[in-house]
């Protein structure tokens, strides 16, 4: 009984099969349709968007627009010079606080905690602070330290862009590291050298290129942050501040106020400092990719 029910299970009819085979076909015709319509979707609004800020900003681009600050209520002319300053200032703040705290904890997680659950709840916690909204981590800041100082300043703008590009750090960290061959550190281990000095000459090196690439791409994540400056660094029209103290002036704030005020050179300048953000995100994205293809190509 078991050879004729083979026998007519393999005898099943042709035309059965056919009707699979076509409806396979037309679900994949739809499926490549409906991405391909997606794609152009998204390229058509990304492309309109980008196009936009291009137009409107590229008019505001003139001289002044680098040497000069922004102009006050009601006043014509002026720049943008103070506002790329602080946001200067303020990114290289953040970066250099989150850069030693990212890549030492996804060196932790990578060489010493890999297995362990303190590591787990790190790496949890980790991808919780990854995806949480900045304004939270700017409401944060500002019951940590504005409210206990009395007054906006940087040092509280730069610790909230710390806290927002540590995650980032961390995560590219320890995905680079574990990329490294464990033969590497075996080796290191046989001529009798203690983990510190294989992590610091080996495993460091041979992901160096990604550890570098990670904090890149954590700097431009932070380069246009707006939420947590207007509860930290806040914005003014004055030239900036070495001492730190009050409110820092810095592009995302301005042209977030800019672009909401009824002021035509104001929001003029908002289109300008925007093209100006976007092209430098860009480069930093660039940057970051020729990094990793050269470190393949090694």
């Amino acid at each position: 009984m078991d050879a004729v029910n083979t026998l007519r299970t393999n005898d099943a009819p042709p035309l059965k099969a056919s009707r699979v085979r076509s409806g396979r076909r037309v679900a994949d015709k739809l499926l490549i349709v409906g991405s391909t319509l997606a794609t152009l979707i998204g390229i058509v609004v990304l492309g309109s968007i980008l196009l936009m800020l291009i137009v409107e900003g590229v008019k505001g681009f003139s001289p002044l627009l680098f040497t000069e600050p922004t102009p006050g209520p009601g006043s014509e002319g002026g720049g943008i010079a103070n506002a790329i300053l602080g946001s200067l200032v303020l990114t290289l703040i953040g970066i250099v606080i989150a850069t030693p705290v990212g890549v030492m904890a996804g060196t932790y997680l990578a060489e010493y905690g890999r297995h362990s659950k303190l590591a787990d709840v790190i790496r949890f916690l980790n991808d919780i602070l990854l995806s949480a909204p900045s304004i939270l981590i700017g409401l944060f800041v500002y019951t940590l330290m504005v409210r206990p100082m009395g007054t906006y300043s940087g040092w509280a703008g730069g610790v909230a862009l710390a806290i927002i590009a540590t995650p980032v750090i961390v995560r590219t960290t320890e995905d680079m590291l574990r990329l490294v061959p464990s033969t590497l550190r075996e080796a290191g281990a046989a001529l009798g050298a203690p983990p510190s000095i294989v992590i610091r000459s080996i495993t460091w090196r041979g992901a160096s290129a990604g550890i570098v690439t990670g904090i890149i791409l954590a700097l431009a994540r932070i380069a246009g942050e707006t939420a947590p400056l207007l509860f930290t660094a806040l914005n003014n029209n004055s030239w900036f501040s070495a001492n730190l103290m009050g409110g820092i002036p810095n592009l995302p704030v301005m042209i977030y106020q800019f672009a909401l005020s009824p002021y035509s050179n104001w929001q003029q300048l908002a289109w300008a400092g925007a093209l100006l953000i976007t092209a430098t995100i860009l480069a930093l994205s660039i940057v970051a990719r020729f990094v990793i293809k050269s470190e393949r190509a090694r």
